[in-house]
């Protein structure tokens, strides 16, 4: 989830900067269509393994409450393994392998794209690190249809949805639920519903910008005005921390060779380690220390040495100011960007299991 903070991370300069505004999240992103009849259909749908083809992955197999709404693994794994979070394993003989890429929490997922005096529209939220979907809903038919996630070799990927909805309307319980035919659209609809009820919008910073100045200690104060001062807000701006453009910081994704991911939401850092589109860093003070290499390397290209071997660094860390000093004081603001008051509920049963 850390993958571009200093990206951004920018030496003062006399030139106009881009939007650099951080500020508190709206209170809710609930939509006037989320009833509670929704909502808690949602609930049920996001637990409930059913929506696998294998009948044992669910939704929050890989974002559980338990783990910052995340899976505290440095890349998930789907199908045909059991547990969750690090303690998750394949099964004996099971030839799938972890992902690639860091699971993102869905915490606060339903604000995705939010930007700073600009009206949002939640339907063009960017999901995944390649922002390749938009929309909460969009976003959760692409488990079902993923061969290591929810898919397996049950199915081909274009009978994954059809074959999903056939199992919910197996279910009496689901029947009764929905009210109306089930199909994907309303499926989908219902877990955004719920998905849109994750959020965490009263952190020390959010009652700081609303005008508690005793919100934040004197330390979070001074690490956000580090934070500004290094550059940091360049791309972890707006009331996400996230400019959510693709910015390339030297690193690869082995299974695409794609260079460039989305710079990550900041919130909520502490429930949601290891940290970077690969899972690489397990603290901050690693992914910190990434930076301090990297400032060494972005260095090295401005002053015309051999980058011929290494991946694309993105133009704005040309500007990097990351001081050692600055890496405390920073920190100290980034945990006053996470918050324990949200939903870490689990339904006590889902209508797929006996007697449901």
């Amino acid at each position: 989830m850390f993958t571009t903070l200093v990206v951004i991370l920018a030496a003062a300069t006399a030139e106009p900067l881009p939007n650099t505004l951080i500020e508190a999240l709206p209170l809710s992103a609930a939509l006037p269509t989320d009833t509670p009849a929704k909502i808690a259909l949602g609930r049920l749908l996001f637990f409930d393994p059913i929506l696998s083809a294998t009948h044992d992955v669910a939704c929050a197999t890989c974002h559980h409450p338990q783990y910052g709404w995340a899976d505290g693994r440095p890349t998930p794994l789907g199908v045909h393994a059991s547990g969750i979070g690090p303690k998750r394993k394949l099964v004996q003989g099971a030839a799938f392998m972890p992902l690639t890429r860091n699971t993102p929490t869905i915490l606060n997922a339903a604000f995705n794209g939010i930007a700073s005096g600009k009206p949002f529209d939640s339907s063009q939220s960017p999901m995944f690190w390649d922002n390749r979907l938009r929309s909460l809903e969009a976003q959760a038919l692409a488990p079902i249809r993923q061969r290591e996630e929810m898919r397996g070799d049950a199915c081909r990927e274009a009978e994954a949805v059809p074959a999903m909805v056939e199992r919910l309307k197996s279910i009496p319980e689901y029947v009764t639920l929905f009210q109306t035919e089930i199909t994907a659209e309303k499926v989908t609809q219902a877990i955004a519903a719920y998905e849109r009820t994750l959020i965490a919008p009263n952190t020390p910073f959010d009652r700081f910008m609303r005008g508690d100045k005793t919100a934040m200690t004197a330390e979070q104060q001074q690490g956000m005005a580090a934070f500004k001062k290094a550059g940091c807000a360049l791309c972890h701006n707006g009331p996400m921390l996230s400019d959510f453009k693709l910015h390339a910081i030297g690193l690869t994704d082995t299974a695409t060779n794609r260079t460039e991911f989305r710079t990550p939401s900041l919130r909520n850092l502490k429930d949601t380690a290891p940290y970077m589109h690969y899972g690489g860093s397990t603290t901050l003070d690693e992914v910190l220390l990434f930076y301090d290499r990297l400032m060494d390397q972005a260095a090295e290209t401005l002053e015309g040495g051999d980058t011929s071997t290494l991946p694309p660094l993105d133009p704005l860390l040309r500007q990097m100011n990351l001081l050692p000093e600055d890496h405390a004081p920073i920190k100290a603001f980034l945990e006053a960007l996470s918050s324990d008051d949200y939903d870490k509920s689990v339904p006590e049963r889902v209508p797929s299991q006996p007697g449901g």
